[in-house]
């Protein structure tokens, strides 16, 4: 199978999407070079026999739509995008994406609530941390049950970074 990328250039780094040619499959920080074994891991879990193929008419409407997001002018995402995880996880992030409005925040235990599963809170954390659609699907939004700000993929500067965005653009 070929998977499509390219690399967007944000206010918080390079970006980097990948398309299976239907739909967006993951977008997450970083260029290719610096990634290269967090994608790797990844690749060989999902896409076995994939190859990237740099091609940036294939992610086109994802970067278009992530930079009007950045400039504050986009709070929802309309291009394709396809999960690939553990049914857990996939519940988890599906949740995320429907339940969580731009500019709003909730703690882990909410999320563990909404799926139906109240005790799972730590393995709601795992998920979140494993989110293959960085920004769209909000892991950014939430946040520790007092409030505070806790883990994030992108490391808390870019988690406060974004959180302020929305804040500054309800």
């Amino acid at each position: 199978m070929t998977l499509y990328y390219d690399q967007i250039d944000t206010p918080i780094g390079t970006m980097f999407v990948v398309s299976n040619g239907k739909a967006i499959v993951r977008i997450d920080y970083g260029s290719l070079h610096s990634m290269n074994n967090k994608l790797a891991s990844w690749l060989k879990r999902y896409f076995p026999d994939s190859r990237l193929v740099h091609s940036p008419e294939q992610v086109k409407q994802a970067k278009y739509e992530l930079l009007e997001y950045f400039q504050g002018t986009r709070k929802t995402f309309s291009f394709p995008f396809s999960f690939y995880g553990t049914p857990f996880q996939t519940q988890v992030w599906q949740a995320l994406f429907n339940l969580l409005p731009y500019g709003e925040t909730t703690a882990y235990k909410d999320i563990a609530q909404a799926i139906g599963n109240p005790k799972a809170v730590r393995a709601v954390g795992g998920a979140v941390n494993k989110n293959p659609i960085s920004i769209v699907v909000p892991c950014h939004r939430v946040v520790g049950a007092n409030g505070k700000m806790v883990g994030y993929g992108g490391g808390l500067d870019k988690k406060e970074f974004l959180l302020a965005l929305e804040k500054n653009h309800e």
